[in-house]
């Protein structure tokens, strides 16, 4: 029951933030998903990756550029950015626990990246405090949802 509730305050959460960071509606979001839905499912793994590399670097510090999600995004190729990914993760697969918590942090250091620093501070304590009582499906759903919404993002 515990878990539930986690996978609720998370998936809530990214609405929330998602609603307050953004100032497009959900009918625009809609309208942008069916009209470049096919560009939106070749996004997807690329923000995904690009979540799991943020993060990954800024506990590793595998790389000497200090990136921004956007930027790696928008201005990384895939084939560089997978690269980057397999230096950091050290051998992990992508679809290792390991990788899925790096995602959920670097997905939502995304979504709270507008807030001020103290409030960014205090969620981004709480969404690590709710990655660790999430078992893997629930973690692999929540990180699923907000690459996802974020991806919706970048075709603005």
């Amino acid at each position: 029951m515990l878990s539930k509730n986690i996978v609720f305050l998370l998936s809530f959460f990214c609405l929330v933030v998602n609603a307050a960071a953004s100032e497009m509606t959900a009918e625009h979001k809609k309208w942008l998903k069916d009209k470049f839905s096919m560009q939106h499912e070749k996004l997807i793994p690329i923000v995904a990756v690009a979540d799991i590399f943020f993060a990954c670097n800024q506990v590793r510090k595998t790389d000497n550029v200090n990136y921004q999600v956007a930027e790696l995004v928008t201005k990384v190729t895939r084939d560089d950015l997978a690269e980057k990914l397999s230096t950091c993760l050290q051998g992990e697969l992508p679809n290792s626990e390991t990788a899925l918590n790096f995602g959920l942090i670097g997905c939502f250091h995304e979504q709270l990246k507008d807030l001020p620093e103290a409030d960014r501070k205090v969620k981004t304590k709480l969404v690590k405090q709710a990655i660790s009582r999430l078992s893997k499906e629930e973690r692999q759903s929540s990180f699923t949802q907000c690459v996802t919404d974020q991806a919706i993002g970048y075709l603005k």
